[in-house]
C-alpha cells in the first residue's frame, strides 16, 4: 500500500506517492536535481544555437519569447470576427529532457579521455588549444545514468508557459468551464507524461492566478490517459522496426556521411583541439560533445568550454548529420516512416468529425442563435503529448518540409537550404495544432466550418495549396486518401515470405 510523503528542498514542496525503497530514492534524488540544476534566469544566446536539431531550445525557434515566455505569440494570419474557434486538437512534443543513459555515457568515455591525458601528453597546438582541453577536462560532468532521458525543470516551464500562451490566444476554447472537458492523452515514457502534468499545472495557474496547483490527480479534467498506439506508434508497425528500426542498412547515408571528408575534417581539428590522438575519436563522440553544448544551455542556461570546440561551420555538418537521421529513419527516406503514422492523423481527424457533428447538431435542434454559439462542443480541447519521433512522421504523411532532392551522404552542399531542419520543426516543446473553426456568416454549409494549422505556434500554410486557412471538407478531400485507404494494420504488415524453399 502506497502512502503520501511530502519531499523537501530548497525550491518547493513535492508530494510523492511512494512505494518501495528504490523508488523513493529514485524521487528523492529527482527531486534534488530539479531544485539544484535549475537554470539561471538570464538567457544565454549561442552562434550554435540554430544548429542543434531535435535538441534545440523552443525558444530559439521562437526568438520573441526569450524576453517574456508567457506572452502569446499572436500570428496576424489567424482567423478572428465571425468565425470562432470551436475545437483545439494538438499534438505536443515532450519538454526540455536530460541526455539519455546511452549519451551520457559516451560523454563520460570522452570526459574520461580528457583527464587521461598527462602533461607530457600534449602535442602541437596553440596555448588556446591546449588551454580548452585542460578546461573541459575540469569541467564537472554532472549527468547520471539516472536522468536517461527525464524532463528536467526547464521542460516543465516549456510547458507551464506553452499553456499561458495558448490559454491566453484562445481563451473561447481554455474556458474556466471547458476544463473539465479537456482531454488529455500522453506516450508512456515519463517526460511526455511530465510534460501533460506540467502543461496542466500551468492552466491551474491561468484559472487561478496566484495558488499552487494541486496534484494532476486531483484536477477537475482528470489525469492524462497513455495510449502508445498512438503517441509511439512506431513501437508496434512491425514493418517499420524489421525494415528500418533493426535494419543495419536503413541508415547507410548516416554512416556513410560519418566516415566522409566533411565529418573527417571536423574530426580532425577536434582531436587538435582537445589534444587527443585522433584515432581515439569517432563521429558518435563528436556528436555527443556538441550535444553536450546544447544540453548545458537548454538545461542550465550556461554556455559550457564544449560550445567553444566548435564553430558555426561545424555546426552545420553536425546539423546535416542529425538530420540525415531523422530523415532515413522518420521522413521522407522510407515510405513507412509516414505511413505507420496514418492512425494518429485519423484520429485527429475523428475528434474534428465529432465536434462538426456535435456543433450542427446543436444548430438544427434550437433556433436561438445565442445559445447556439454559446454551446461547446463535447471535447472543446484535446492534448496529445509525445516525441519527435511522433511529430516528423505525421508532418511527412501530410507533406511538409519535402526537398526536390532526398538527402544523401553526398550531397551536403547541395542541401545547405533545404526544408528539412528538424531543428526549425521539432525542437523540445514543438507543437502540432489543428484548430477548427465555425463561421456564423459563412454564405454556404461548406464555407461553416474552416481550420487552421499552426506549428510552433505560427500559423502552417497548407501544404498542398499555401493558403493559410481551408475549408474543413476540401482538406478532409485532399487527404482523403490518407483519412479512407491508409490502414494501419496493412501498412504495417510485413511482406509474405515464399514457404518454398531449397535449403536442407
Amino acid at each position: 500500500m502506497s502512502r503520501n510523503l511530502w519531499l523537501c528542498g530548497p525550491c518547493r514542496l513535492l508530494r510523492a506517492s511512494v512505494a518501495p525503497t528504490a523508488a523513493l530514492a529514485a524521487a528523492l534524488l529527482s527531486s534534488l536535481a530539479r531544485c539544484s540544476l535549475q537554470e539561471p534566469k538570464d538567457q544565454v544566446a549561442s552562434a550554435l544555437s540554430p544548429y542543434f536539431g531535435t535538441k534545440t531550445r523552443y525558444e530559439d525557434v521562437n526568438p520573441g519569447l526569450l524576453s517574456d515566455p508567457e506572452a502569446p505569440q499572436r500570428d496576424p494570419e489567424l482567423l478572428e470576427g465571425s468565425c470562432t474557434p470551436v475545437q483545439l486538437v494538438a499534438l505536443i512534443r515532450h519538454g526540455t529532457r536530460y541526455p539519455t543513459a546511452k549519451q551520457i555515457r559516451k560523454l563520460r568515455q570522452l570526459h574520461g579521455m580528457l583527464q587521461a591525458r598527462g602533461p607530457g601528453d600534449d602535442r602541437p597546438g596553440n596555448a588556446s588549444d591546449r588551454g580548452l582541453g585542460a578546461a573541459l577536462a575540469d569541467w564537472p560532468l554532472w549527468y547520471a545514468d539516472w536522468m536517461d532521458g527525464q524532463l528536467v525543470e526547464k521542460g516543465r516551464q516549456d510547458m507551464r508557459q506553452l499553456a499561458l500562451r495558448l490559454a491566453s490566444l484562445f481563451p473561447a476554447l481554455f474556458s474556466r468551464e471547458n476544463y473539465s472537458r479537456l482531454r488529455l492523452i500522453t506516450s508512456s515514457k515519463h517526460r511526455c507524461v511530465d510534460s501533460g502534468a506540467a502543461f496542466l499545472r500551468g492552466l491551474w495557474e491561468h484559472y487561478h492566478p496566484g495558488l499552487s496547483p494541486p496534484d494532476v490527480s486531483d484536477m477537475e479534467c482528470g489525469p492524462p490517459s497513455i495510449n502508445d498506439k498512438l503517441m509511439r506508434f512506431f513501437d508496434h508497425c512491425k514493418k517499420f522496426l524489421t525494415e528500418v528500426e533493426r535494419n543495419a542498412t536503413a541508415l547507410y547515408h548516416v554512416e556513410a556521411f560519418k566516415t566522409g571528408p566533411e565529418m573527417q575534417s571536423i574530426l580532425k581539428k577536434v582531436a587538435a583541439v582537445l589534444q587527443v590522438p585522433v584515432n581515439n575519436l569517432n563521429a558518435d563522440l563528436i556528436q555527443v560533445a556538441f550535444f553536450t553544448c546544447s544540453f548545458d544551455l537548454a538545461i542550465r542556461g550556461v554556455k559550457s568550454p564544449w560550445c567553444d570546440v566548435f564553430d558555426i561551420d561545424d555546426a552545420k555538418v553536425l546539423e546535416y548529420l542529425n538530420d540525415l537521421k531523422q530523415y532515413w529513419k522518420r521522413g521522407y527516406g522510407y515510405t513507412i516512416n509516414s505511413r505507420s503514422s496514418c492512425t494518429l492523423f485519423q484520429d485527429i481527424f475523428q475528434h474534428l468529425d465529432k465536434a462538426v457533428e456535435e456543433k450542427q447538431s446543436t444548430r438544427h435542434q434550437t433556433q436561438n442563435l445565442e445559445h447556439t454559439k454559446s454551446q461547446p462542443v463535447s471535447s472543446p480541447i484535446v492534448l496529445q503529448f509525445g516525441h519527435a519521433e511522433t511529430l516528423l512522421p505525421l508532418l511527412s504523411l501530410m507533406g511538409y518540409f519535402k526537398d526536390k532532392e532526398p538527402l544523401t551522404a553526398y550531397n551536403y552542399k547541395e542541401q545547405i537550404h533545404r526544408k528539412f531542419r528538424s531543428g526549425h520543426i521539432v525542437p523540445y516543446a514543438s507543437n502540432l495544432i489543428f484548430v477548427l473553426y465555425h463561421c456564423e456568416n459563412a454564405k454556404t454549409p461548406q464555407e461553416e466550418f474552416q481550420v487552421q494549422i499552426l506549428l510552433n505556434e505560427k500559423v502552417l500554410p497548407l501544404a498542398h495549396s499555401q493558403e493559410t486557412v481551408s475549408l474543413y471538407e476540401d482538406l478532409k478531400n485532399h487527404y482523403k486518401d490518407i483519412l479512407q485507404s491508409c490502414q494501419t494494420s496493412e501498412e504495417c504488415e510485413l511482406p509474405k515470405v515464399n514457404s518454398t524453399s531449397d535449403e536442407l
